[in-house]
């Protein structure tokens, strides 16, 4: 097609030269051979019937399809009903990265009446706001070297999926602000380490970073990284809640050097994560496992992470526990609506338990057979204001994790082009030129705001409940609209089981999951 353009426009120049057409005929008559031109090919092409149909004009219709999401997000859609995030938590979110204020005039703009909402509730003796946000222990009885959690951290972002200035701003957010910061399960690179930021060191069924030639998990190289001062807890990834059940794949152009160097994979080679861990497969093997990641990582807080799916086979997680003598001694519960590069649309929309019932399963679980005590539960899922984090302490959780929301605090935009390495604002790409866009000394102490800000909102709200610490909130003190004319505190919408009730007495509706979950078999 090229060659026939060119062939044509010489033709037209020498017609030109001929006939001595005057130059504002010659700027007119070559972009209508190239229309004529376009036009033609979208005649004889076979794959879209539209521009068989419509030929040139057709184009108009695949241009507006790929604007639409910026037209839906800046013209159409109101302030309150915007998907995954709606304008006006990202709004808080910006305004509080940036250290403005992020109040709202006029009141809400939301229907308190419409089924599903849910609010907050107040005392009419409000506390003191504290000074001094509480912090979590995190470290049961095996543990050696417990460490205290924030009450907002960053949550699991690899690098490779975030560029390199991306990771850098997180990290020197959380070390600027005492708080956390997962790495993901791409591995511990220099950028989650450079900054000094507290690091929480993912390892998913990759076994990226501590893996041997054939895949496999490698304890020797695990415990010499383990041991590095910034890592302060190490976390085995069970599965992710906007895809749990896979596995994932990097394809091997994005797989250069520093990257296979830091996940101890080939250079230039796909690398593909497996949907299931090499390391262990029953529960009872699991619970080993957590037990010798705890040794080789020195005495350090070990856990897992997971999206609650079946009931009873968490349950059966939990018999081993029991039977081993052993815990993790923290479990991060990943909901259904958390975020990810990339996902099959199916899985992101019908697999996995959202947030609520995943933790109130995992609560109600180790409340249950007596674990509680000793395993602090970590919440991950569009957590973005204080709301959202006093909500999941409600639900009980000990901590919050947000990813999204720490991607808005250094520049993203919603774009949704996470997995096309076309980031926009050079958060989720690693093509330098795009990523440098992203300029660390500006991003990070916006992400140091924003979880300053949004903890002490959190603090706030909770003053105004009529409680200090977390640990005093109250199903209760969380309800829900279920049509115009009702509502209901989560202490009536929900089961809450009472200390050891599944040892003792396992009530009817928990008795068959119960029975049937097994120590030595993930069975559905």
């Amino acid at each position: 097609m090229a060659i026939v353009t060119l062939t044509l426009v010489a033709g037209m120049a020498a017609v030109v030269a001929a006939v001595g057409m005057s130059a504002s005929w010659w700027f007119a008559a070559v972009p209508l051979t190239l229309l004529g031109l376009l036009g033609a090919r979208d005649l004889l092409q076979r794959r879209h019937s539209v521009l068989r149909n419509y030929p040139v004009l057709g184009h108009a219709r695949f241009l507006l399809e790929r604007i639409r999401p910026e037209l839906q997000q800046y013209f159409i859609e109101r302030n309150y009903d915007g998907r995954p995030f709606d304008r006006d938590i990202r709004d808080i979110v910006y305004e509080r990265a940036k250290g403005t204020d992020a109040e709202q005039p006029y009141g809400t703009e939301r229907d308190v009446y419409e089924p599903g909402y849910e609010y907050l509730v107040p005392s009419m003796a409000p506390c003191p706001v504290p000074t001094t946000p509480p912090r979590v222990r995190i470290g049961g009885p095996d543990c050696g070297r417990p460490y205290d959690m924030a009450l907002l951290n960053v949550s699991a972002m690899s690098f490779g999926s975030l560029s390199a200035n991306a990771v850098l701003a997180l990290n020197g957010g959380a070390a600027a602000g005492g708080f956390a910061h997962d790495t993901g399960e791409g591995g511990l690179s220099e950028y989650h380490l450079r900054p000094g930021g507290d690091l929480i060191w993912e390892i998913g069924t990759g076994y990226f970073g501590c893996r041997t030639e054939d895949g496999d998990f490698d304890p020797g190289e695990f415990a010499q990284k383990a041991a590095h001062d910034h890592v302060k807890c190490v976390s085995l990834k069970l599965s992710q809640g906007a895809k749990p059940g896979i596995g994932g794949v990097l394809p091997g152009p994005k797989v250069n050097a520093e990257i296979a160097r830091v996940r101890d994979v080939p250079e230039g080679r796909t690398v593909i994560s497996p949907p299931y861990h090499r390391a262990f497969s029953t529960p009872r093997e699991l619970v080993r496992f957590i037990a010798r990641m705890r040794e080789l990582a020195g005495g350090k807080p070990t856990g897992f992470k997971l999206c609650v799916g079946s009931r009873r086979q968490f349950l059966a997680v939990c018999k081993a526990m029991l039977e081993e003598g052993t815990a993790p001694d923290f479990i991060v519960v990943d909901g259904a609506e958390g975020g990810t590069g990339a996902a099959p649309l199916e899985f992101a929309d019908h697999v996995g338990a959202p947030l609520t019932e995943g933790l109130l399963t995992v609560h109600n679980a180790l409340v249950g057979t007596g674990l509680r005590d000793r395993i602090r539960i970590g919440a991950s899922g569009k957590i973005a204001t204080g709301t959202d984090l006093v909500k999941r302490l409600v639900q009980g959780a000990d901590y919050g994790n947000a990813a999204r929301a720490m991607m808005f605090a250094v520049g993203c935009i919603q774009a949704q082009r996470c997995h096309t390495n076309t980031c926009p604002t050079g958060v989720t790409t690693q093509d330098p030129r795009r990523a440098r866009a992203l300029d660390v000394r500006d991003k990070t102490p916006r992400v140091q705001r924003f979880q300053e800000a949004t903890v002490a909102s959190a603090l706030q709200l909770m003053a105004s409940m009529g409680v200090t610490d977390p640990a005093e909130l109250r199903p209760h003190m969380l309800r829900r609209r279920i049509d115009p004319y009702t509502e209901r505190s989560y202490e009536e919408l929900y089961e809450w089981l009472e200390p050891g009730r599944l040892l003792a007495e396992p009530p009817s509706t928990w008795a068959a999951d119960w029975k049937a979950a097994d120590p030595d078999r993930f069975t559905v």
